[in-house]
Parts: C-alpha cells; structure tokens; sequence
C-alpha cells in the first residue's frame, strides 16, 4: 500500500530534534542542581550527594506515573493514523484526572516518611537532613511535571513535537537563571539559599512549564481538558498499556535505586562520582531518545495505516539516525573528558572517581541507542506488555545478578556500571529479535 506518512529525513527529524530538545528538560534540570550545588563553598560534597539521592527518587517517581504520557501518545497516533481522531478527543481529560489524582495520593504518602526513604539510601548525618530538606520543596513539583509530561504526549500523538520543545526551553534556562540566583544569592537583594535554593528554582520552573503548556494546548488543538462523561471507550487500554509500564518502570527504577544505593554505601566520594555519571548518562539517554521520540509517532500512526512496509523502513532509518548521535556524543565525551567532571563537582577525590568508571559511560552509548529507540518505537506499537516483560527479565536475570557477582568478586565501583552494560544489552537485543520477528513476515503479505 502506499503510506500515508512519508518516512523521510525531513519528516523524520521534524519530530526527532524537537522531541531531542524537550526530552533533555528533565535532566538538564537535574544537572543544573548538580554542577551548582556540586560548587557550594559550605558542605559542597554532601550537597552533591543529597541532589544526587534525592534526584534519583524523584525521577523514580516521574518515571513510574509518567508512563500515562506514551499510552496517551500510542492511543492518539493510532487513532490519528486510521482518520478517527475525534473519537479519542475526551480520552486525556480522563486520563490526566486520573494520573494526577494519582499522583496526589503518592505525594501525600511519602512526605510524611520521607526521612525513613531516605534511610533506604543509606543516607545518614547530614546527607541525610540535606535530603530532607531538598525532597521536603522539590516534591511539590512532582504532579506538575506529570501533568507537563502528559501533555507532551498529546503533542507528540498529533505528530508534534514543536510545542513541547518551546516549553522544554523556556523552563530549562528559567532553572538555570534562578538556579544561579537562589542558590548563591544576590548580595544585600537575595540570601544564599544553597541546597534549598536549587530545590525552589526546580519547583518554580516545572511550575511556569505546566501553565504554559496547558494554555498551549488549548490554544493550539482541539483536545479539551473539561473532564466528561460517559468514560471514552479507550480509557480501559490505556489503563491497561499505563499498568504495564508502570510495572515496567518499578524495574528500571529498582535498577537505578540499587545503584544509587550501593554507591552510597561506598562512601560519600562514591555518591557524588555516581551522581556526575548517571546525569550525563541520563542526559545523553533523553539526547538520544529524540529519535525513539520520532518512532513512538510514526509508528504508531503507521500502524494505524496498517502500513507495514514503511514501519519496517522508520525503524532501520531512525535506528541510523540515532546511532550517527550516539557516535558524535561518544566523540565529544572522551574529547571533552575532564572539562566535563570539572563543571559538576570541584572536589578531586570525586572527580577522580568519577574519572575511573566515565569512559564505561562513554563507550555503552551505541549500545544504548539500539534499546532506546526500540523502546520508543514499541510504545508507539502499544507493546506495553512486551517491554514490561523485558524490563523484568533485564532487571532480575541481567541487572541484580551482575552487579552482586562483580561486587563479589571486589571490583567495587566498576560493578555498578558493568551491571548497567548487561542491563542495557539485554534490552536492546531482544527488542530488535522481537521487532523483526513481528514485522518481517507481515511485510510479505503486503
């Protein structure tokens, strides 16, 4: 059949540099706090390592009720595809409502014992008060990025990517701004707020982020916010595809936290390395997942069009496309090797630390393309069951064993990110087996 949606550079990147600019806004934000508070002149290092721990929770959490934000997008490019839009056009109202009351109840629960999560962390003295003190702001932000994230999604199933890169910017250079401002102050205007004050920059930027992109949607698309009844018929698989990634994102973040977790228990010097890492390692994953971004839109609109030879095209050029990224963020990342540590942190011990496990960050780039712009394509597939399932398996069989053997057998710091090597080569390679065992045969019967 002749596709509705040509699969070209141009329309391929219409989609993937925008979405490459919004989707870095999150960690752009986590990294501003951490090259700022990493340079505190008073307890810098326990700074660093307090933004570290309580980052990673907080992206836990966003990464767990953020997953409505690919269901609605999936829903919306599929429904777009096959011309019925209009019978979808309640389905986000509902699905917001119901994310954000969610998100309340989860906020409400945890603040309560946040010095007992913390603990979890093996946070202790006063890491342990920075972290409270830090979650005790930040986490007020935490239903408006939901919301924000949402939205996105709705953008990104109308096969638009534009807006939400607007909002991404706006609220990326407003963090750094009051970043800069409320952390170090200005004299005889603003006291230092240190810790506290990255905290109030974040919570005030994803605050700005969520007004404007609520106006924006309603300026821009037909899809209303008015909650109505009866309940859309789509709602029951959107749940469904949302519970699957939300089960999927509790093991990626089980991941993440035993990471987190064991680096603190190396030691102070071990926390704010693994925090440097993991933000650049964030940070490039968001860079890369632009064209994961492009294949959740496509791809769901094609399959909508039931197009199965141009869905076999997008995924081998959004698969070169990324892998030309990874391979300039490679290059510049052993380029820029040292400047790099220096803008987060200026403690040596740290930095060297840091230095000793970065070029397994480096060098796993490639690798982690393959899995991330599958993911994205199979979100956009509404494959929700499979990439849950995979996400066990690299977790539980990959992930958890590796990091425990190498740890046993004394390779220290090393053995969290080798554990993240296997995890993220066990997700990749059995997304690509399943992508063309599905897809090749179909392309027969065209």
């Amino acid at each position: 059949m002749i596709s509705k949606t040509a699969i070209t550079f141009k329309n391929i990147n219409r989609l993937a540099i925008p979405a490459t600019i919004s989707g870095i806004a999150e960690p752009i934000l986590s990294i501003t706090d951490t090259a700022i508070v990493g340079n505190i002149p008073v307890d810098g290092l326990e700074s660093l390592a307090a933004a570290g721990i309580v980052g990673s929770f907080l992206s836990m959490l966003i990464w767990v009720l953020g997953q409505t934000r690919s269901a609605i997008s999936a829903i919306i490019s599929q429904y777009l595809g096959a011309g019925k839009i209009k019978e979808v056009e309640d389905l986000p109202a509902q699905a917001i409502f119901l994310n954000i009351m969610l998100s309340l109840i989860i906020l409400a629960s945890t603040i309560f014992i946040v010095e007992d999560i913390f603990k979890l962390f093996e946070a202790s003295g006063k890491i342990l008060t920075y972290c409270v003190s830090y979650y005790s702001i930040r986490v007020w932000g935490f239903p408006l990025t939901l919301f924000t994230f949402a939205v996105f999604g709705i953008f990104r199933g109308l096969q638009n990517t534009y807006y939400p890169m607007l909002i991404a910017i706006i609220g990326a250079l407003l963090n750094i701004i009051l970043d800069f401002i409320m952390v170090y102050g200005i004299e005889g205007v603003i006291p230092a707020m240190y810790l506290e004050g990255a905290a109030w920059a974040s919570l005030i930027s994803q605050g700005v982020m969520a007004i404007l992109v609520f106006f924006l949607l309603r300026a821009k698309t037909d899809i209303k916010l008015k909650l109505r009844f009866p309940l859309n018929k789509e709602l029951k698989r959107l749940i469904y595809m949302s519970l699957n990634l939300f089960v999927r994102a509790l093991a990626l973040n089980t991941a993440m936290i035993l990471a987190v977790r064991e680096a603190t228990a190396l030691g102070d010097r071990f926390i704010g390395a693994h925090t440097i890492a993991i933000n650049l390692w964030l940070f490039s994953a968001f860079f890369i997942d632009g064209y994961s971004a492009a294949g959740n839109s496509m791809g769901g609109k094609l399959l909508g069009e039931k197009d199965y030879d141009g869905l076999w095209s997008l995924a081998k050029k959004i698969m070169t496309y990324g892998m030309v990224v990874s391979l300039i963020l490679l290059c510049l990342g052993f380029l820029f090797y040292f400047p790099l540590g220096r803008i987060f942190s200026n403690e040596e011990i740290v930095l060297q630390t840091f230095y000793g496990i970065f070029f397994i960050v480096i060098l796993s780039l490639p690798m982690n393309t393959v899995a991330f712009v599958f993911d994205g394509l199979f979100k956009g597939l509404g494959e929700m069951k499979y990439l849950r399932n995979i996400l066990l398996l690299a977790t539980f069989l990959g992930f958890i064993p590796t990091l425990y053997l190498s740890k046993y057998l004394g390779w220290g710091f090393y053995s969290i990110w080798i554990a993240f090597v296997v995890w993220m080569a066990i997700r990749g390679g059995t997304l690509v087996w399943k992508f063309r065992r599905k897809f090749r045969p179909l392309l027969q019967n065209q």
